[in-house]
């Protein structure tokens, strides 16, 4: 099966998401759903529920979420993250693709992978 994104408050960027849906990929935002303002640890079981990998800024916050997580025994569909100064919308575009192209849905369940680690 193929990743489908969800991506967070600080990294819904309307060219970003409208990029990734000109290549055919199944994408949403925390604004889509309507879940402004949840937490993060919301925001990831909102996403594990319903079968998405997040996207995000937040790097600390979610990598002490992934922990916590696979500490609970409680599993999610994965996590990408990026340091939201690095790399411009395009370049972003490129990157999800590549992880989308080469990983499956399955492959990144309970993953955290870095967006810097697929130029």
């Amino acid at each position: 099966m193929r990743i489908r994104l969800y991506l967070d408050e600080n990294a819904m960027d309307s060219g970003l998401v409208q990029a990734l849906r000109n290549q055919g990929i199944d994408v949403t935002t925390v604004q889509d759903a309507q879940r402004r303002g949840e937490s993060d640890e919301q925001q990831l079981a909102y996403a594990t529920e319903q079968g998405r990998v997040i996207y995000s800024y937040n790097v600390k916050d979610f990598m002490v979420l992934h922990g916590k997580f696979l500490e609970q025994g409680r599993s999610h569909a994965g996590i990408v993250l990026a340091h939201e100064r690095d790399y411009g919308i395009g370049e972003q575009a490129r990157r999800l693709l590549r992880i989308i192209d080469v990983l499956s849905a399955e492959e990144m369940r309970d993953q955290l992978v870095y967006l810097s680690s697929w130029g």
